[in-house]
C-alpha cells in the first residue's frame, strides 16, 4: 500500500532537523526549494505573466523566508510584487535575514507592515494586486494572532483575491486544525514534503483551500518512517485492497457474514447491514434475528438467507437462542452483531457470549457497543480481530468521557483506547478516524453532511463486513469501506443533494464506486 502521512509540527521539525544534520542538506536550500515549488503554482495561476501584481506577506520565520524567496523568483518571471515585511530585519530568521539582503538588491517594494499606519500601503497594493501570498506563519504556529495581525487578515480576505498559503494558513493550528479569532481564507496551500494535520481536520481544511503537497528534496526515507503513525486513507492508499475476482471463483469464494441482531422496530439496521454486505461483494450473508421478525426480512432480501433464534416475551433475542447462535458461528467467515438489536439485560449476556465463543473475526456496532458499556475489559486478550465501530455518543459511553471531550480530541482517543482494548476502532463521524492495536490511524475525507441520516452507520457496518467476508484483513477493511462509504455519499451529494439522501441510495451506489475501482 501507498502511505500518506500526515505530520504535527514536532514531526515536521524533527524531519527537517534530520535532513539538515544528519543528510547535510543546508536549511537554505530547503527554503528555497519551498519557495521554487510555490512559485511553479503561482505561474500556474497567473498565465500571462505580463502586468500581473502578486502582494507578498513574510513573517519573521522561516516561513517568511519561504515567502522572500516567493518574492524573489516571481520578481525573475516578469511579475511585479510588492512585499510586507511583518517585523523588522534584525527579528528574522538567519536565512530568512540572507533571502532579504537579497532580494533587497533587486527590489525597491519592500514595505515594513508593523503597525496602523503600514496599513494604508497595503490597501492600495490589494487593490491593484491579482494574488496574495500568506507567509506569515507557518507550520509551529499555534493559539490566536494579535490584534494587528487579525486586522491584516482580515483586509486579505476581504479582498476577494485568491490566496496561496504557504505550508499553512496562518491562524490556523498545524497540530489540530483549529482556528482561535482570525485566520487566511487560502484559495490553495502548498504544503511542504507530508500535509500537516490542521489541513486535513476541520475547520483547518475549511481555510485550506486546494492543497497541493510538494517535494522539497527532503529524503523519502525520512517520509516513510514507521514512527510516524498518523496516515491519510486516500485513493493510492485503497487501491492495491481491491483485487480482481478470478474467472472460477463461486460464491463460497467470497466469504459468509452473518449478521446478528434486529429487535420489533428495528428489523431496518439488519437489513441494511446484510444488503450492504452483499452489495460490496461478500459471498453469502445470514441474517439471524427473533424469531417472529423473520418475513419482514425475507420479505425486504430475497438474497440473504435468514436463521430464527429464539425470543423472549419482548420479542428480543433471548438466552435461549446461544447454542443456534454458536452453531451459526462455526459457519460464517465474519460476525456482525448488535445492529436493531435493543438495550436489555439479555442482550448484554448475548453479546458477551459471542465474544468468548466466536473463533471468526467480529464487527461489535450500535447496541452491540452499548452492552459493553463499564464492561469493556473483556475485549482484551481476545483471540479473534475485533472492530468496533462507535459514533461520539456510543464512545463516550463506552469510555466515561462526555461527546465533547472525544470530540475535542478524536485522533488521541481513537489511539489510546483501540490499543487499551487490542481492538480496531472505527470513530465515526466528520473524518472519521481508525486506529488499530499498533498505534496506527488512518483519517478519512470523503464523505458529506448528508450522510447524517438514520442507517448511515449501518451500510457502514455492513461494508466493513463484507470486506473481511472476501479476505481483507479487519483493519484494511475498516480503511476502505471508510473510504468507499464516503465516495457513496459524495456520488449521492450529486444526484440528490446532501438533504435528499438515505441510507438507502449509499447502498446503492456502492456497486459504482466499487466498480471504479476495479
Amino acid at each position: 500500500m501507498i502511505v500518506l502521512k500526515l505530520l504535527n509540527s514536532q514531526e515536521m521539525r524533527e524531519i527537517d532537523y534530520q535532513a539538515i544534520n544528519d543528510f547535510g542538506i543546508p536549511s537554505i536550500v530547503l527554503m528555497e526549494n519551498a519557495g521554487i515549488k510555490t512559485v511553479e503554482l503561482i505561474k500556474e495561476l497567473l498565465p500571462g505573466r505580463e502586468g500581473k501584481k502578486v502582494v507578498v506577506l513574510a513573517g519573521k520565520g522561516n516561513n517568511g523566508g519561504d515567502g522572500l524567496v516567493i518574492a524573489r523568483h516571481l520578481i525573475n518571471t516578469g511579475i511585479e510584487v510588492e512585499t510586507f515585511l511583518m517585523a523588522f530585519p534584525d527579528e528574522i530568521s538567519h536565512d530568512s535575514f540572507i533571502n532579504y539582503k537579497v532580494l533587497e538588491r533587486i527590489s525597491s517594494k519592500i514595505y515594513q507592515l508593523l503597525g496602523e499606519e503600514d496599513l494604508g500601503q497595503l490597501m492600495l497594493s490589494l487593490l491593484s494586486a491579482d494574488l496574495v501570498v500568506d507567509a506569515i506563519y507557518g507550520n509551529g504556529f499555534h493559539g490566536s494572532i494579535n490584534d494587528f495581525e487579525a486586522r491584516v487578515v482580515q483586509m486579505v480576505n476581504c479582498s476577494n483575491l485568491p490566496v496561496v498559503a504557504v505550508d499553512v494558513p496562518s491562524g490556523v493550528e498545524a497540530d489540530t486544525g483549529k482556528v482561535n479569532g482570525q485566520a487566511i481564507k487560502a484559495s490553495y496551500t502548498v504544503s511542504f514534503a507530508l500535509p500537516k494535520l490542521g489541513l486535513i481536520l476541520e475547520p483547518g481544511r475549511d481555510f485550506t483551500g486546494i492543497l497541493k503537497v510538494v517535494d522539497i528534496s527532503i529524503p523519502q526515507v525520512l517520509l516513510k518512517d514507521k514512527n510516524l503513525k498518523k496516515n491519510l486513507i486516500d485513493e493510492e492508499l485503497i487501491k492495491p485492497l481491491i483485487k480482481p475476482r478470478l474467472p472460477e471463483s463461486h460464491k463460497g469464494s467470497y466469504g459468509h457474514v452473518l449478521v446478528i441482531g434486529g429487535s420489533p422496530g428495528l428489523t431496518g439496521a439488519v437489513i441494511m447491514t446484510a444488503y450492504s454486505s452483499l452489495r460490496i461483494g461478500a459471498g453469502l450473508v445470514t441474517a439471524a434475528l427473533p424469531e417472529s421478525l423473520l418475513s419482514i426480512v425475507d420479505s425486504q432480501l430475497i438474497e440473504v438467507m435468514t436463521a430464527p433464534l429464539m425470543e423472549n416475551q419482548q420479542g428480543f433475542i433471548s438466552l435461549e437462542a446461544l447454542p443456534a447462535i454458536e452453531n451459526l458461528l462455526g459457519t460464517a467467515s465474519v460476525c456482525v452483531i448488535g445492529p436493531g438489536m435493543s438495550g436489555y439485560p439479555e442482550g448484554n449476556a448475548v453479546i458477551r457470549f459471542v465474544l468468548e465463543r466466536s473463533g471468526i473475526p467480529l464487527v461489535i456496532d450500535a447496541d452491540g457497543l452499548n452492552a459493553l458499556q463499564g464492561d469493556t475489559e473483556i475485549l482484551q486478550g481476545r483471540q479473534v480481530p475485533i472492530v468496533l465501530t462507535p459514533h461520539p455518543g456510543e464512545m463516550a459511553r463506552l469510555t466515561g468521557k462526555s461527546i465533547e471531550e472525544i470530540q475535542s480530541n478524536r485522533l488521541e482517543v481513537a489511539a489510546r483506547y483501540s490499543q487499551e482494548w487490542g481492538v480496531s476502532l472505527v470513530l465515526k463521524g466528520n473524518k472519521t478516524v481508525i486506529a488499530d492495536p499498533t498505534g496506527n490511524i488512518y483519517i478519512n475525507i470523503t464523505g458529506n453532511p448528508g450522510m447524517a441520516t438514520a442507517g448511515s452507520g449501518d451500510v457502514l457496518c455492513g461494508m466493513i463486513t463484507g470486506l473481511i467476508a472476501q479476505g481483507l484483513k479487519p483493519q484494511e477493511a475498516a480503511m476502505a469501506a471508510v473510504y468507499f462509504h464516503g465516495r457513496a455519499g459524495d456520488l449521492c451529494k450529486k444526484d440528490k443533494g446532501e438533504r435528499g439522501i438515505v441510507a438507502g441510495d449509499l447502498i446503492e451506489a456502492i456497486p459504482d464506486i466499487i466498480s471504479s475501482f476495479e
